[in-house]
């Protein structure tokens, strides 16, 4: 049974917490910013359970997340009510909030560096759509002459393991929209950037492929939580 949010973890209520332990007050005061993961999150639960408060349900969560919240995200309301005192409505909350951050930092990087000159610059275009799957997809920025992305697509989604990226579509997108050049991505939910033998294989065969068309594939990314792997930065294109 859940108990109202203005009891405390000492059975206080909250007016009679301290003010540097009430979460909502401080946000009002200091701004989101100041306040930590668990209490921005404990704002989202609302409520805790008899035994705990809403700071110790947040806590508890981002402990078994090891206080990722890349991978916190990942979870759907079926994961999130697996931790006791986590019900739909609260699993609902947070996976909602989380989406919305997700849907902010991909529209951010609309406005972010448009104009390829490194792998990074092409890493922070395609992060914010990649880095936090918990499934594989690939996906295709298209490039003019310059460099400058003209567009990008996902190409394929998959399962935990694996996608299947097939370059007669990544090809076509190339042609229809007069791209001259290609960064290709996908990533690995399981945290790990080292390519996979059949990663080195795609990326073989659309290099051949391109130089085929006179497109020219400028990298394949690796895209994972904390990082990323470029085979053009490693020499294997």
């Amino acid at each position: 049974m859940e108990r109202s949010e203005e009891e405390g973890p000492d059975r206080l209520t909250i007016r009679q917490w301290a003010l540097d332990d009430r979460p909502r007050e401080r946000l009002m005061q200091w701004g989101p910013s100041a306040l930590s993961d668990a209490e921005l999150l404990a704002i989202l639960i609302r409520t805790g359970t008899v035994k705990q408060s809403a700071l110790d349900l947040a806590k508890q969560l981002l402990h078994r997340a090891e206080n990722d919240l890349g991978r916190l995200r990942r979870w759907n309301v079926s994961d999130l009510m697996r931790c006791k005192g986590i019900g739909e409505a609260k699993a609902i909350s947070i996976v909602a909030a989380l989406e919305l951050g997700r849907r902010r930092r991909e529209d951010s990087a609309g406005t972010g560096p448009q104009r390829i000159t490194t792998s990074a610059s092409a890493y922070e275009i395609l992060r914010a759509a990649l880095a936090d799957l918990g499934h594989e997809e690939f996906w295709l920025l298209l490039m003019d002459r310059g460099n400058a992305v003209i567009g990008r697509c996902r190409i394929s989604q998959g399962g935990m393991h694996g996608t299947v990226a097939d370059p007669k579509i990544i090809f076509k997108e190339a042609l229809d929209r007069r791209a001259v050049g290609v960064i290709v991505a996908h990533n690995h939910p399981s945290g790990r950037a080292t390519p996979s033998d059949e990663d080195v294989r795609l990326t073989r065969k659309l290099v051949e492929g391109g130089r085929l068309l006179d497109i020219v594939v400028h990298d394949h990314l690796i895209i994972t939580a904390t990082g990323y792997y470029s085979f053009a930065d490693n020499g294997n294109l």
